[in-house]
């Protein structure tokens, strides 16, 4: 672009009548001193947050503090168990952080603010120490982040796109559109070392340029969101909490490529998501961000957001590309490639929500500043969804590099109950890490040398109360239950697997080795990424806890207490006679003795409930 005519965009970029109208109600927003955010992310909606927002709005107006306190509702903001969370900035004290936040609460809050004080009792509280910490930034769970991704979560309302401009969002937009050619911006992302973010961890540079490169006048750009991971969430909060950072990583991207269309591929599952998704994408419509001629230049194009009825195999970018056309969501035979015959039949590049987040980032900040943060071969952060045995569950962001005990223990705090024994990484398809590797570094490399995979970022914790056999037989059923059944490795394969690993549950002697080969056949033959990767839980499991395969064989045993054919209940000494147990038995096989109860073994369908309600833990399983 020439020197005037890029001196004449700059012009229109900074006059248009919706900017200034922006502009002002920023300057409206400055005149508060205090600020009470609601977390309305999922989670918090589910604990009643909404009712809290609405309680707030009604105190506020009835005091007439409505010019002294602003109130608004924010996206997750990622300590999950704490909801509903109400965070609290006065002109002194930013970041208050208030857990369990009940309607009861709420006049206590706002008399709080207004005399500028703090209230203990809604303070975190740390495990360890004891101590109430106030400030958000000082609970170990945040503290040992690195949240640049996530920076905006909980500080925003992702309803409103002036709060994410007024924090610097879409400043990295037209830096790209006027002082970047396509090819600069490519390098640009090519030097940063960003990889997918969506699990398999392809340079995200050089797929763009295959994209840009490849023949074809119409190309399309798409936005992977199908999260559909047993214990997987940070794409949804990612959307959730700030979906302009995708929005406008999408708009660069597509400059960059050549495309003039951009879909965002969603379940319907995510409703929340969604709505808060098609409001973002209509209020950057209204201020010349998506549409024709955005911003002054003569770049063209939209995004439309595309709701499925969700199958976890529609997350392999082939099966998700039929969807969109309308055909079943089966995967099919690469090459050729979407980069070069994608969505109807037109070059397609396709990457998850996490990766569109940090363009922005890299163009603003630029590839060194990003670079330097990670590996020397994944640069920038990972969010992951921390979730299972641990005490801390929710979304934590860290830099590739950070080892598994940083994030289990600093972050997540160790497990509940017991002793921590094994973690599993990238959902259903990832493979079971034993304590031993506690210290590897989360990269793409350390991972798969270990067996599991980075996936999207679920990571779910175990402690020495999970069965090996039953976690690898509950991640393989799901993989079966989600394959489309097209070929029959993945078909067939993952069938016979989940019967030898039933087979064993229940004490039954089976060929090790057989299931092993049997793995690494659907492991190598199946045609997409979902047969190929869902043997990776018996894999790992057979290779670090083969002695619990063994004993669950030979000596009838599951340590664990899960397997239902290998264990039973018991009633001790310790027993009191209260007949609580037999109250929630269901086969009523809890029969008073002479000095204590006993059960009926024949009669026992081992459901745990007489143990659960013993007030007396005198219910043991053996």
């Amino acid at each position: 672009m020439e020197l005037k005519k890029r001196s004449e965009v700059i012009s229109r970029l900074t006059e248009p009548e919706e900017l200034i109208t922006l502009r002002n109600k920023l300057k409206e927003k400055e005149i508060y001193e205090n600020h009470i955010r609601v977390c309305c992310g999922t989670p918090c909606r589910s604990s009643g947050s909404l009712n809290l927002l609405n309680k707030f709005r009604e105190e506020i107006k009835q005091q007439g503090l409505n010019e002294k306190i602003e109130i608004k509702q924010t996206g997750c903001v990622g300590f999950c168990q704490g909801g509903p969370v109400v965070v609290v900035d006065l002109p002194e004290q930013k970041n208050i952080y208030y857990q369990h936040v009940s309607i009861e609460n709420v006049p206590t809050i706002i008399s709080s603010v207004r005399n500028k004080e703090i209230i203990d009792d809604l303070l975190y509280v740390d495990p360890e120490t004891q101590e109430r910490i106030v400030s958000l930034d000082d609970i170990p769970f945040f503290a040992k982040q690195k949240r640049i991704v996530l920076r905006f979560h909980g500080k925003i309302d992702p309803t409103d796109i002036t709060d994410y401009i007024k924090l610097g969002g879409y400043k990295a937009l037209p830096k790209a559109l006027l002082e970047m050619s396509p090819e600069e911006i490519i390098n640009e992302v090519k030097d940063s070392n960003l990889r997918g973010r969506g699990g398999a961890g392809f340079p995200t540079g050089i797929k763009w340029e295959f994209t840009r490169k490849a023949e074809g006048k119409k190309k399309y750009i798409i936005c992977n969101f199908d999260e559909g991971d047993p214990g997987a969430f940070m794409n949804r909060s990612e959307m959730e909490g700030n979906p302009h950072q995708p929005i406008e990583g999408m708009i660069i991207g597509a400059y960059a490529i050549g495309a003039s269309k951009g879909y965002i591929y969603t379940r319907s599952e995510y409703p929340l998501a969604y709505n808060t998704l098609q409001n973002a994408i209509d209020q950057a419509k209204s201020l010349g961000l998506l549409g024709k001629n955005i911003l002054g230049s003569n770049f063209n194009f939209n995004i439309e957001p595309f709701k499925s009825a969700g199958a976890f195999v529609c997350g392999e970018e082939t099966a998700l590309i039929q969807v969109i056309e309308g055909k079943p969501g089966e995967p099919r035979p690469r090459p050729p490639f979407p980069a070069n015959k994608g969505l109807w039949g037109k070059p397609t590049n396709i990457n998850n929500v996490g990766t569109w987040a940090n363009i922005p980032l890299i163009i603003q900040n630029g590839s060194s500043w990003f670079s330097n943060i990670g590996t020397n071969r994944s640069g920038g952060t990972k969010v992951f969804s921390l979730a299972g045995e641990t005490k801390n569950t929710g979304d934590v962001e860290v830099p590739f590099g950070t080892t598994l005990r940083e994030v289990i223990f600093d972050i997540g705090g160790g497990v509940v109950e017991g002793k921590f024994k094994a973690v599993q990484t990238g959902g259903p398809s990832g493979g079971v890490i034993p304590e031993q590797y506690i210290d590897t570094p989360i990269d793409y490399e350390s991972l798969e040398g270990l067996g599991s995979i980075m996936g999207s970022g679920g990571m779910i914790v175990m402690s020495d109360h999970t069965c090996m056999i039953d976690t690898a037989h509950y991640f393989l059923e799901f993989a079966h239950t989600e394959s489309c059944g097209k070929c029959v490795p993945c078909r067939e394969g993952i069938q016979e697997m989940l019967s030898i690993l039933d087979d064993i549950r229940k004490g039954k002697k089976r060929d090790l080795n057989l299931l092993n080969e049997l793995a690494e056949y659907v492991k190598e033959t199946s045609l997409c990424a979902l047969g190929q990767t869902a043997p990776n839980p018996v894999l790992t499991t057979l290779k670090y806890f083969k002695d619990e395969y063994i004993e669950h064989m030979e000596e009838k045993k599951c340590r664990a207490g899960i397997c239902k054919n290998l264990i039973s209940f018991h009633i001790t000494d310790a027993c009191e006679c209260c007949g609580q147990c037999a109250e929630v038995c269901p086969q009523e096989c809890i029969e008073e003795g002479e000095e204590k109860y006993n059960i009926n073994q024949e009669k026992c369908i081992k459901c745990g409930l007489c143990q659960e309600r013993c007030p007396y833990d005198a219910i043991e399983v053996i």
